[in-house]
This record gives structure tokens, C-alpha cells and sequence, in this order.
């Protein structure tokens, strides 16, 4: 089964929303990061205001990704809405960005690191797949997770 990636969307719960993003929000802008965890700063792309969202940064030889476990997410709407362009806080640091968007063949290696690093707290959306998936599994659902290159701002 192919997923589009503008189809699959899988909205947090209330845990999530006001339980386990506040907590790590809040630990990322006192300097602790979770796993690599950065608070995410995107335009909305009707408001044109600051959102915020805790995110996963994954680093794989010095080269940095971000990637949506959760599909086409408000974030990664606002993300394409302003060309790329956002900013990643750890604590006081905050570094501008410019992500482009990989294409489906090559966020296959992304997305299995990925599944390595957090499938802990992903794997569930991941709906069966995992890091000893098949490259034919995983390219099968890759459209479903948007993969974004970190480049500098």
C-alpha cells in the first residue's frame, strides 16, 4: 500500500499535546535536549506568526534531518509555506535553517536511522515498519513521512 504524503496525518492525543510536547518544550528551552530534541520555529503560513513544536533532530555524519513520524503535519505545511526557511532552539540558542525536502528514494536511509534513534517513541506510527524493514517496506509508506535536509539559514 502507497501512502501520499498529503493524505496521511495523524493528529497528537492529549497526552501528547499537553503533557509530553509541554515537558519537552520546556526542558529544550532550558538547554536540555531529549535524544537530540530542538524546539522547532516556523512562519504559520496564514498568520505569518511564530509556531513552536518540539521536534527530533536527527544527525547522521554530521549532516542534520529533520523527519515527520506523523506525516503532513502543521509544521511541515508551515515548513514548505515559507520556502524552507525556520529555526531550531536548544536553550538561548537558536540557529536559523534552510530545509529542502528529500525526495522519496532518498529519505529511505533517513527514515531507518531514524526508526534506529526513536522508534521508542515513534515506532507506533510507524504502523509495522521498523529498522530492519526492507528497503521495498520502507519505500512502500515513505511518502507518508516528509524528510527534510538542515542546511544553514
Amino acid at each position: 500500500m502507497t501512502m501520499t504524503t498529503e493524505a496521511r496525518y495523524l493528529q497528537p492525543g492529549w497526552f501528547t499535546q499537553h503533557v509530553f510536547n509541554r515537558a519537552v518544550r520546556r526542558l529544550t528551552r532550558w538547554g536540555i535536549s531529549v535524544q537530540g530534541s530542538r524546539e522547532l520555529r516556523v512562519r504559520g503560513r496564514s498568520s505569518g506568526q511564530w509556531r513552536t513544536t518540539p521536534v527530533n533532530l536527527l544527525r547522521i555524519d554530521a549532516v542534520e534531518y529533520l523527519v515527520s513520524p506523523r506525516g503532513n503535519t502543521q509544521w511541515v505545511r508551515n515548513l514548505r509555506a515559507a520556502g524552507g526557511h525556520g529555526e531550531l532552539r536548544l536553550g538561548r540558542t537558536v540557529t536559523p535553517f534552510t530545509a529542502v525536502e528529500l525526495s522519496e528514494e532518498d529519505k529511505l536511509p533517513v527514515l531507518r536511522h531514524y526508526l534506529a534513534k526513536w522508534a521508542w517513541e515513534v515506532g507506533a506510527f510507524f504502523e509495522g515498519i521498523d529498522k530492519n524493514s526492507t528497503d521495498t517496506e520502507l519505500a512502500a509508506v515513505a511518502a507518508g513521512f516528509p524528510a527534510f535536509l538542515i542546511g544553514p539559514g
